[in-house]
Order: structure tokens, then C-alpha cells, then sequence
């Protein structure tokens, strides 16, 4: 299919995913410079007036950079959404969203027609991510332009379906635009990714390992340190399931191999869920991408080697 026009400049086709406490506007500002699309979790701007002032130096610094570098790839950047009861601002946010035309906004653990509808008032586009073909249709029946398919192995909140599955079932029931994630943190991922029959690569954990995410230097180390074997899926942290680093567990005084399940009615996400040990500042959410990680370099240059790891897979297989 043809890419919404916002998104048919990308030096390469990647989103960089929305990282809880991680993204702000060092890491989103080089994403976009890099030519990738930045993003972050409104909840992340706090207090809720913060989110006004991060996305108005997001907006300049990108502006100027463009008028510095008119032959630049500079990308679009998002802004996510926790549509869920226990988050209050999330109509406070969106009018500020509403304010700034965030050109796209991703939504998460429900459809929201109300979200949709502000942000498709200025020409915005929605993207939400889904785990299973039901939260697909719903969002598709309320006017999400695009699909976020979070497979197994994506860092933090992600399903159990093997993108070899739910790829394929999505492209059955919608032709429009697709996002794969799931363990892509190199550059033959996002091909492989594309093969399958989704348009972009969504892609996490490995921009934790950067200079410029607002990540604990112990966390990215982590990061270098562990491989897919080191990535425990539990529900106890925030309430939905999602994968972890089990060394964080570890240091948290948890067996990560032992972990009881979440009581589901004290969901709160960000915060701890049923447990004292808080995700995302103590309990460190991992895709099984972070195999692949071997250093923290800068946005830049994590862009530009999987840029030629993409074209170097691109030409192995032509």
C-alpha cells in the first residue's frame, strides 16, 4: 500500500516506540534528525503542563534544523496515548496534542473515538497497537488509520503471537498501514519485517541503549549485558503482561522464574501494579532484540548501521 503522506520520507522504515520514563525530547529530536520517526508517552511531560512545553521545542528545534538542513531527511515525530481509566489527563493531553497538531498520535491498551476524532479534526493520523485480531477490528471500526501489531518478544506491555501469524491474519482484514514490533533491533529485522507484509519496523529497546535516552546508565548496560534468555514475561508489574529484564528482577530481591500472577483490579499501569517494586524505574522493560545490542551509541549512529544493515540484507536477497 501507499504510506500516509507524513510518513513517505523516512531515511528508513522505522517508528521508534514510545518508551515509558525513556523518551523525551533529546531522544524524539534525534530520532526525527536521524530521519526515523521519535516518539514518546504523553505521560512522560510531568507535570501535564510539561507536555506543552516539550512538544513546542520539539516543533523548533525541528523546524530550524530543516531550514539549516534543506536537503535532510528530518522525520515526523508521535505522541502516545494511554487510553485507560486510570489515566486522567488523557483528554487534557489530547487538547494539547489538539493544539500543537501532533501529526501522529498512538494509542494503547484501548480504542478511543474521542482520541480519534481531535486528532483527525487537524488532519492527524492514528496508530494503535493491538496484540490480537479483536483489538484490530475494534480499532479499525473506530477509524484508526493504522495497526501496530506487538508481537511476542516486544519490550514491555506485548502479546504472545509470533509475527509469522498475526501479521498475515491483520493484511486479511486491512490494507492500510502496518507496523510490526517485536525483538527488531537490527537493521535485517526491519526487512524481515516488511517481508511479511507490514509496512514500517516499530522498534524499542534498542534506542534505550543510546546516549540520548533518559534511561540509568545501569539499564542501558543492562542492556548490552543480557540476551533473549534474560527476558521474562509477567503480568505482576503493571497489571498486562509484558517482558522484562530478569536481572532487574533479580536486583529488586524477586525470583524473576517465581513471579505470581497480577491481581487485575489494581491496575495501575506505570506504577508499580501489585508489587513494590515499580516498573518502569526499578522492574526494566526488554524486547528479545537486546541480543543484538552491544553498545550505547547515539541515535545517529544507531540509524545510520541499521540503515546499512537493512541495504546490506536487501542486496543479499535480490
Amino acid at each position: 500500500m501507499s504510506l500516509p503522506p507524513v510518513l513517505q520520507n523516512l531515511r528508513l522504515p522505522v517508528v521508534g516506540a514510545p518508551l515509558f520514563i525513556v523518551s523525551g525530547p533529546e531522544l524524539v529530536i534525534a530520532q526525527c534528525k536521524a530521519g526515523i520517526v521519535g516518539s514518546f508517552p504523553a505521560l512522560n511531560a510531568r507535570p501535564q503542563h510539561v507536555l506543552d512545553e516539550w512538544l513546542t521545542r520539539i516543533n523548533i528545534e525541528l523546524d530550524e534544523y530543516k531550514k539549516d538542513n534543506p536537503d535532510a531527511i528530518v522525520a515526523p515525530y508521535a505522541v502516545n496515548q494511554i487510553c485507560h481509566g486510570s489515566n486522567n489527563r488523557l483528554m487534557e493531553d489530547m487538547a494539547t496534542c489538539v493544539k500543537h497538531k501532533v501529526p501522529i498520535v498512538i494509542t494503547s491498551l484501548q480504542a478511543n473515538k474521542d482520541v480519534y476524532d481531535a486528532v483527525h479534526s487537524y488532519g492527524g493520523i492514528i496508530m494503535h497497537d493491538v496484540i490480537n485480531i479483536r483489538h484490530t477490528e475494534k480499532a479499525l471500526s473506530l477509524g484508526a488509520d493504522g495497526i501496530i501489531a506487538v508481537c511476542a518478544g516486544a519490550g514491555g506491555h506485548a502479546g504472545t503471537l509470533s509475527p509469522y501469524a498475526l501479521i498475515p491474519e491483520i493484511r486479511k482484514i486491512h490494507d492500510g498501514l502496518l507496523l510490526c514490533s517485536g525483538s527488531i533491533a537490527h537493521g535485517g529485522s526491519v526487512l524481515g519485517a516488511q517481508a511479511i507484509g507490514a509496512d514500517l519496523a516499530y522498534v524499542g529497546t534498542r534506542f534505550i541503549a543510546s546516549e540520548e535516552a533518559n534511561a540509568e546508565a545501569a539499564y542501558k548496560q543492562m542492556l548490552v549485558e543480557s540476551a533473549a534468555k534474560d527476558v521474562v514475561y509477567s503480568s505482576l508489574f503493571t497489571g498486562v503482561n509484558g517482558n522484562y529484564l530478569s536481572k532487574s528482577i533479580e536486583a529488586a530481591g524477586m525470583d524473576p522464574h517465581n513471579l505470581p500472577e497480577a491481581d487485575k483490579s489494581s491496575m495501575n499501569f506505570g506504577s508499580g501494579g501489585n508489587s513494590d517494586a515499580k516498573a518502569w524505574k526499578d522492574i526494566w522493560g526488554a524486547g528479545q532484540g537486546t541480543g543484538s545490542i552491544d553498545d550505547v551509541p547515539s541515535i545517529a549512529k544507531i540509524v545510520e548501521r541499521m540503515e546499512a544493515e537493512y541495504n546490506s540484507a536487501k542486496s543479499r536477497i535480490a
